[in-house]
Formats: structure tokens, C-alpha cells, sequence
């Protein structure tokens, strides 16, 4: 399993958005891999994007979907699929002990719905 080598720091900013105050480093594949996958520090995210309905059950303020909400949308605005996104995305919740249950809701809905 992956993991991130990174805390989240992140701010809040006047307009809503989030922004690291450093960068967040995630790697890719298996721990010790070697491939590295980085958020610069000062990049803008919503940090998650949780559909209204979905909010009584997936908090977007729980800290344990941040990470891979913005390691998601990264990969996203950097131009790869939404399931290659999709697919790191779920190893990140997996990494932040997300319960099985819910990371497979979470990666069908970033792997299959479109938010804007």
C-alpha cells in the first residue's frame, strides 16, 4: 500500500478555496516505490466535493478524505483520467484508514459522477 510522506497544512481563503501552506507527497503504487507524486505548496482546492445528499453520511471537514480530495484534484488538473484519479484517490483513503464501505462509495462516485 502507498503513503503519504506529507501532514495536510492547509489554509483557508476569503473566497472559499483551501490552499497548502506546503507541499503534500504521495506515493504512488506501493510504499518504497520510489515514484512520487507532489501538490505543490500554494495550490487551490475545494478539498471535497460532496454532493448534498451524501454530506449526512461522508462529513467533508473529516480529515481523513482531505489528503486524497486534493491529491485527487490535482491529478485531475494535471490532466490524468478520472480513473487513474479515481483509482489513487482510493489507495489515499485507504492509506487514511477509510473503511472499506466507503471508499468504494467515494472512488464510484469520483470514478463515474462529474461534479461541475
Amino acid at each position: 500500500m502507498s503513503a503519504f510522506t506529507d501532514s495536510l497544512a492547509v489554509t483557508p481563503r476569503a473566497d472559499g478555496p483551501w490552499v497548502l501552506l506546503s507541499p503534500l507527497r504521495w506515493e504512488i503504487g506501493a510504499k518504497g516505490s520510489g515514484m512520487m507524486w507532489v501538490v505543490p505548496a500554494g495550490y487551490s482546492c475545494d478539498m471535497a466535493t460532496i454532493p448534498a445528499l451524501a454530506r449526512a453520511i461522508f462529513d467533508p471537514s473529516d480529515g481523513r478524505f482531505a489528503k486524497a480530495a486534493v491529491l485527487h484534484d490535482h491529478m485531475l488538473e494535471s490532466g490524468f483520467d478520472r480513473l487513474t484519479a479515481a483509482a489513487e484517490f482510493h489507495s489515499a483513503l485507504r492509506a487514511d484508514g477509510v473503511a472499506r464501505w466507503r471508499r468504494l462509495v467515494m472512488f464510484l462516485a469520483v470514478a463515474l459522477w462529474r461534479y461541475d
